[in-house]
C-alpha cells in the first residue's frame, strides 16, 4: 500500500480527550450527532477526561449538549445510535494507568484517531502517554488550536508530535477552514478565468479582512489572558484567509499542491514590526473573571501586512479583529485600482471606494462585485452598485462535523501543515512581546481610533454602516 492509500484508510475509532470540557459540549458532541445522522460516523467513540464519570453520565452529558446546541433533538434514532457508540475513560493524564485503561477500552481497534480537545499545556503529556502504550502506532492525532504560543513553542510542539506521529497523520484543526464561505474563496479564485488577469499588484489597490464579534470573552478570562486577539484569531483564522487569497495557482490538481502554495505565502510575508500593529482592549475587560487588574492583553488587533512576492509586492493587506465590536461579521474586501485615465469626473468619488470584490463570510455568505453604472439622463454621472454573484442565508454544514469527518477519513485538505504553522508564527513573533500598550475602546464601537490611522493612507475600513449604500 502506498503512502497516499494509507492516508485515506478510515480510522476505526475516535478518542476525544477533554470530552467533559466546553469545546466538546458546544461543538464536538453536536458535530458527532450530525455525523451519525449523515452516515459518516459508525465507529466507537471513547471520551477521556479527568472527571470521574461512567458511560451513563457521558451519554447524559452528550444528550444535553446536543439538545442545547440544536434547540431540540430532531432525530432520536441518530441520537440513540451515537449514544450506543460512546464509552468513557476517566483518569489523570499524568498517570500511565489512564492510557492503559484507554487501550483496554479500545480493544481490537487498529487505527484510532485521537482528538486533543484539551489545553495546549497538556498536549505533550497526552502525546507521550499515547506513545508509551503503543496507541500512536497506525493512529492519527487531531490537535486543536492554538498550535504553540510563538515560533519557538510551535517548533517544539511539532517536534514532540512528530516523535510519535507521521506528518500525514497529524491534523492541526482550525474550524474556520471548514466553513463553506471560506472554502468558496478557494473555489471562486481558481474556477473562474476572468479573475486571474486582475488578481495582482497591477490592479489591486489593497485588501482588507475584518472579523468582528459583538460580544466579549464570555467568561474565558484565563484563556484570553494567555492568548489575546493576535494569537487567538489573527495568526490562524485571518492568516488562512490571506493564504487562500494570495496563493499562486497550484501546479497540479492535489491538495498537497494547495498546501505547498499556501506555505509559500506565509514564507513571503514580511515579519511584523510595532508600527504595523494597533492593539486595543475594550473598556470593562479588567472586570472579567480571570483577568488581571493591570492586564495589557489585546481584545482588538489591527495590522498592516506586506507580502513580498512577485504578485503582491507593494499591495497593503489590512487585517482587523476584535471583541465587543459594533456587530458580528466577517468579510474580505479586495479594492481595485481606479482606471488609468479619469474620463469621467465621478469615476471615483474623492472619499469613496474604487471597484471591489467582496467576500462575506458571516453572518450570511456572499460574493459581490462592485462597479460603477451611469444614472439616467444627459450627464455622465454614475453610482457604484453591487452585483451579487452569490448571496446565501440559512444553515451551513457544521465546520466541526466536516473537519472531523475528513480527519477520520484521512483527508488532510482542510488542515494546516507544519511548515505553514511555523512560517505564520515567524511573521507575528517580533510583535508578540515588542509592541505599544493596548488602546482602550468602548464596547459597541469599531475599536480604537488608532486603527483608522493605520489604514488612512489607503482608504478606510469596510463596515456595514459605510458600505451598505452601495449594495442592492
Amino acid at each position: 500500500m502506498d503512502a497516499a492509500a494509507k492516508r485515506m484508510v478510515s480510522a476505526d475509532a475516535l478518542v476525544v480527550f477533554g470530552v467533559t470540557g466546553d469545546l466538546a459540549k458546544k461543538m464536538i458532541l453536536p458535530a458527532l450527532y450530525m455525523m451519525v445522522r449523515r452516515g459518516t460516523l459508525d465507529v466507537p467513540v471513547v471520551g477521556v477526561a479527568s472527571t470521574q464519570w461512567d458511560d451513563a453520565q457521558l451519554r447524559e452529558h452528550a444528550t444535553k449538549s446536543i439538545e442545547r446546541a440544536n434547540g431540540s433533538i430532531e432525530d432520536r434514532v441518530a441520537l440513540e445510535r451515537l449514544l450506543s457508540l460512546l464509552t468513557y475513560v476517566g483518569g489523570d493524564y499524568n498517570e500511565p494507568g489512564t492510557f492503559k485503561a484507554l487501550k483496554h477500552a479500545l480493544g481490537g481497534v487498529q487505527r484510532p484517531a485521537h482528538y486533543l480537545a484539551i489545553p495546549p499545556s497538556l498536549f505533550t503529556t497526552v502525546i507521550k502517554g499515547l506513545g508509551a502504550v503503543g496507541l500512536s502506532d497506525r493512529a492519527r492525532v487531531i490537535v486543536e488550536k492554538p498550535f504553540g504560543r510563538d515560533l519557538a513553542s510551535a517548533r517544539e510542539l511539532n517536534r514532540i508530535v512528530r516523535s510519535e506521529f507521521a506528518e500525514d497523520a497529524i491534523f492541526r484543526i482550525d474550524h474556520f477552514l471548514g466553513k463553506e464561505a471560506i472554502m468558496n474563496i478557494l473555489y471562486f479564485r481558481f474556477a473562474n478565468s476572468f479573475l486571474e488577469p486582475i488578481w495582482n499588484r497591477n490592479h489591486v489597490a489593497s485588501v482588507q479582512i475584518t472579523l468582528a464579534e459583538n460580544f466579549g470573552i464570555k467568561g474565558r478570562g484565563a484563556f484570553y489572558e494567555s492568548a489575546g486577539c493576535l494569537r487567538d484569531v489573527v495568526q490562524n483564522h485571518l492568516f488562512q484567509i490571506v493564504a487562500l487569497l494570495a496563493m499562486e495557482p497550484p501546479a497540479y490538481q492535489s491538495f498537497d499542491a494547495v498546501h505547498t502554495e499556501k506555505a509559500k505565502v506565509f514564507q513571503a510575508m514580511r515579519s511584523l514590526q510595532p508600527q504595523d500593529l494597533v492593539r486595543g482592549q475594550y473598556a470593562g475587560y479588567h472586570d472579567e473573571p480571570g483577568v488581571a487588574v493591570d492586564s495589557d492583553v489585546e481584545t482588538f488587533c489591527a495590522l498592516r501586512l506586506s507580502i513580498d512576492s512577485w504578485r503582491w509586492s507593494g499591495v497593503p493587506w489590512y487585517l482587523r479583529s476584535g471583541k465587543c465590536m459594533a456587530t458580528s461579521m466577517a468579510e474580505v474586501l479586495v479594492e481595485l485600482k481606479p482606471p488609468p485615465q479619469k474620463l469621467f469626473d465621478d469615476s471615483r468619488p474623492l472619499n469613496g471606494r474604487g471597484n471591489y470584490l467582496r467576500f462575506r463570510i458571516s453572518p450570511d455568505s456572499a460574493v459581490a462585485l462592485a462597479a460603477r453604472v451611469k444614472q439616467p439622463g444627459k450627464e455622465f454621472i454614475g453610482e457604484q452598485r453591487e452585483l451579487y454573484l452569490l448571496h446565501e442565508h440559512g444553515d451551513e454544514d457544521s465546520p466541526y462535523a466536516r473537519l472531523l469527518s475528513d480527519a477520520m477519513a484521512g483527508n488532510g485538505a482542510l488542515f494546516t501543515r507544519e511548515t505553514a504553522v511555523e512560517a505564520a508564527w515567524r511573521v507575528v513573533d517580533p510583535v508578540l512581546r515588542s509592541h505599544e500598550h493596548a488602546h482602550v475602546y468602548q464596547p459597541g464601537s469599531w475599536g480604537p481610533s488608532e486603527a483608522n490611522t493605520l489604514i488612512a493612507a489607503d482608504g478606510f475600513w469596510c463596515t456595514p454602516e459605510l458600505d451598505d449604500g452601495a449594495r442592492d
